[in-house]
């Protein structure tokens, strides 16, 4: 076989090889975008269903029939509860608990990454287990434990409202999730950093302020925004525990949206986009942040 008939097999296998991927490419972009189609359509038409004025809400559709801000208007004024408080209960609610929850995760996990003791690994482990618990298991635990801890008693209206947003919080404050990820973003910070730090005489906390929380930041960051839509969607746990319906979060204070005998629909969808809009933002800001962060505490 000559030079150039070897060129001309080649270059036929490159066009083959070449259209084959392109014929892949077309489909795995087809499965991509009618899976994205069908996890974006219930959000699109929350929408679209927030908008209009009236008609069968329970039909699929792909435009509004009409366009109102009737909906929108009803949320800030056909709650029993102000609209606004709603949004300060769920801001106190995200801070306290993105704060308390990231800050024990970050201290939990330093020992378990990088300390030696008997019985380390059994500890991880052993608490890694508890997540194949549903969250719904601890409910009556949780409830006992707060009302025994006195979170939800009558005394003073501004430490009444500490104590129940406490009693939101806590439950929540030790999270399995968060514990896995900084441990395996700790994990992936050189030992030897550390033993020169213990050698140049600095503390355990003092390595971990500034050797392992500047190297886990975007660990971090990615944990405190997955909380921050865990607080802010919010929803059995402030039904059940909270007594005052002045103390309910966003999520769960737009049932009150729904009267005895008849529920406006619309107007909670009309919430529900609402309630949806600081996600959006907080996950935007920190996207950066957030996939680096998963990236690295996987590879760790």
């Amino acid at each position: 076989m000559s030079a150039e008939e070897h060129a001309r097999l080649a270059a036929q296998l490159k066009s083959r090889r070449v259209a084959r991927q392109r014929v892949q490419n077309v489909l795995a972009y087809a499965v991509l975008i009618v899976i994205a189609l069908i996890m974006l359509y219930p959000f699109y038409w929350t929408l679209i269903t927030s908008f209009e004025p009236t008609g069968n809400i329970y039909e699929a559709k792909i435009l509004p029939k009409g366009v109102s801000l009737r909906n929108y208007a009803e949320v800030f004024s056909g709650t029993t509860v102000p609209f606004w408080r709603l949004i300060l209960n769920s801001l106190v609610i995200c801070v306290l608990g993105v704060t308390i929850t990231t800050t024990l995760a970050t201290l939990a996990a330093y020992p378990l990454a990088k300390m030696r003791f008997p019985g380390r690994d059994l500890i991880f482990y052993s608490i890694l287990i508890l997540m194949v618990l549903p969250n719904e298991a601890g409910l009556i635990v949780n409830y006992i434990t707060t009302i025994k801890l006195g979170l939800l008693q009558q005394t003073n209206p501004v430490i009444d409202a500490i104590r129940q947003y406490m009693a939101v919080v806590l439950p929540g404050a030790a999270s399995i999730i968060g514990l896995f990820l900084l441990r395996q973003a700790y994990l992936g910070v050189p030992q030897e950093l550390i033993e020169a730090a213990r050698i140049d005489g600095a503390r355990e906390l003092t390595i971990w302020r500034r050797i392992m929380l500047p190297l886990a930041l975007p660990t971090i960051v990615a944990f405190a925004i997955l909380e921050f839509v865990a607080y802010w969607n919010s929803f059995l746990w402030a039904r059940i525990m909270l007594p005052d319906k002045n103390m309910l979060p966003l999520s769960a204070g737009l049932l009150e949206l729904s009267s005895t005998f008849s529920t406006n629909s619309r107007a909670v969808m009309a919430g529900a986009v609402i309630t949806i809009i600081p996600i959006l933002i907080v996950f935007l800001m920190g996207q950066k942040y957030f996939m680096k962060g998963l990236e690295g505490a996987v590879k760790g």
